[in-house]
């Protein structure tokens, strides 16, 4: 799913990006990341287009994640619906990790540091 992603795109940069993950572990697809994704899908806080967004923010969830970054302010990083995914998430039996875009992880370091 994020190789996919990470792939897609103009070849060089994309290769460059490829190999930057080269050794980084990948958390795996499984049959409780996939119904997670199917509540969210289904809850309709996102659209059924939006099947790879709520892949990632199961698959976060369900690793146990404590920060899932996105530039994605539309589905993922969206504070309006936020509060709505993290009820669905417990319901489920998860915990939904921070959502937040790197600048806005970045600002909060900057902060903690001064």
């Amino acid at each position: 799913m994020v190789l996919d992603e990470v792939a897609f795109g103009e070849t060089a940069v994309a290769q460059l990006r490829l190999d930057w993950l080269d050794g980084v572990p990948l958390l795996q697809v499984t049959g409780e990341v996939k119904g997670l994704a199917r509540k969210v899908l289904e809850s309709g806080l996102l659209p059924t287009t939006a099947d790879r967004d709520a892949a990632h923010i199961a698959l976060a969830s369900a690793s146990e994640m404590d920060i899932l970054l996105s530039w994605n302010c539309r589905h993922i990083a969206n504070a309006a619906i936020q509060a709505r995914l993290r009820k669905l998430a417990e319901a489920a039996g998860f915990t939904l990790p921070v959502i937040c875009t790197p600048e806005e992880l970045m600002e909060n370091d900057h902060e903690q540091i001064d």
